[in-house]
């Protein structure tokens, strides 16, 4: 089997499964873009197999630490114990993410499931390379009516893959009704697999919206970035007095009425760009909620991230009431916890503002966490609290 000689203090030997090109000594056997290879050390001893692209940045990534091929019984195995691993969390295995990337060992892999239906991204060639195979295993464990491939995402670039969506299993689904368990009685949402926005929902922030929602009752909720109206329904399910949901997205505002009619509850959707909003707003609120899109995919563009983050933080602040709270998100692995606060810190500073946190929110368990690889945690979020003029 071909593979790599990779060099010494490489980030493998700290518990991660990732090797970049600066981290490669050596390339044995001529291996191709999409081939499992082996992985050796400095002294010539095995480390693995893993999926090798040279065209990507990141030129191996480890599937396993044994000889392991990308056949039937790999993703059967693969694929079962990540659907084992969300039953025995206490999720429903029927609206979440089943598989999760290098969480669950399939670099590259997203599996989201809207009840009989999936959605599939496979954004490393290798696995690409292997979507036919892993849309017949999923066939096989789950029964799906129909199997979506959603490679639409920008990451696709870096190696070398086009986007394409269509149907691997079953026919094109019209758009059909979920329902979240995030306040009593759920929240309805309608799903466009093939045309609508990401896989579906963003099922990492179900959690949140329960937690949040929980503030909500009887109080003026603004909610931006609001894309379905995630959190913005489930404050009006719990009893909001009124909630003002804001994005730039047509389609997020249409989706956002049209979510709000299913669910029998009134929201004021503003087309907007939510930093014009939050700057010339004149409402005062009780509750605000920022949950934008990422600004930054990589660390080059970091400090301007974080200058948009405190905006929003600095606006969103000021919009508050007495005992005002206000719950933001950032979705980017590159802005860490420790530097998300400090940045919500920052701006309270500057708005003469004296905060108290009374939640911090993660992203949901059908997402999990590996230690050792820092980019499967990128989800962080911190609910805070005006505390009395001091």
């Amino acid at each position: 089997m071909a593979g790599i000689i990779i060099k010494p203090r490489a980030r493998i030997f700290h518990g991660h499964d990732w090797v970049y090109a600066s981290e490669i000594r050596k390339i044995f056997g001529e291996p191709k873009a999409g081939e499992v290879i082996s992985l050796k050390d400095y002294r010539d001893r095995p480390l693995g197999t893993a999926i090798y692209n040279p065209e990507s940045q990141i030129v191996a990534r480890r599937i396993s630490r044994r000889k392991q091929k990308l056949d039937e019984e790999f993703f059967t195995r693969r694929i079962g114990q990540a659907i084992e691993l969300r039953e025995r969390s206490g999720i429903d295995p029927r609206l979440a993410r089943i598989v999760w990337s290098e969480s669950d060992g399939l670099p590259g892999v997203i599996v989201d499931r809207y009840g009989d239906h999936l959605v599939l991204q496979t954004l490393t060639l290798a696995m690409s390379l292997s979507r036919e195979l892993i849309a017949q295993v999923l066939v096989d464990l789950l029964s799906p009516e129909s199997i979506v491939l959603r490679n639409d995402s920008p990451m696709l670039v870096a190696e070398g893959i086009e986007e394409e969506t269509l149907m691997l299993h079953g026919e094109r689904p019209a758009a059909f009704i979920v329902e979240a368990p995030t306040v009593e009685g759920g929240v309805k949402f309608e799903i466009d697999l093939l045309d609508g926005q990401k896989t579906g929902l963003y099922l990492d922030q179900l959690d949140a919206h329960r937690e949040v929602a929980k503030l909500a009752k009887g109080k003026r909720v603004l909610d931006c970035f609001c894309n379905q109206g995630g959190f913005a329904l489930a404050c009006a399910k719990a009893g909001a007095a009124s909630v003002t949901a804001v994005d730039s997205s047509e389609s997020a505002i249409e989706a956002t009425l049209k979510n709000a009619a299913l669910n029998g509850v009134e929201i004021n959707a503003v087309k907007h760009n939510a930093f014009d909003f939050l700057k010339h707003c004149e409402d005062e609120y009780d509750l605000v909620i920022l949950d934008p899109p990422s600004f930054t995919k990589n660390k080059k563009s970091l400090n301007n991230a974080m200058r948009g983050y405190k905006e929003i933080h600095l606006r969103g602040l000021k919009l508050l009431d007495r005992d005002g709270v206000m719950a933001t998100y950032c979705c980017s692995h590159h802005a860490t916890r420790e530097l998300f606060l400090e940045n919500i810190v920052s701006a309270s500073v500057d708005a003469k503002r004296s905060l108290r946190m009374i939640a911090s929110h993660g992203q949901r368990l059908d997402h999990p966490v590996l230690p050792g690889i820092p980019e499967t945690e990128y989800l962080k979020g911190f609910v805070l609290q005006l505390m009395p003029s001091r």
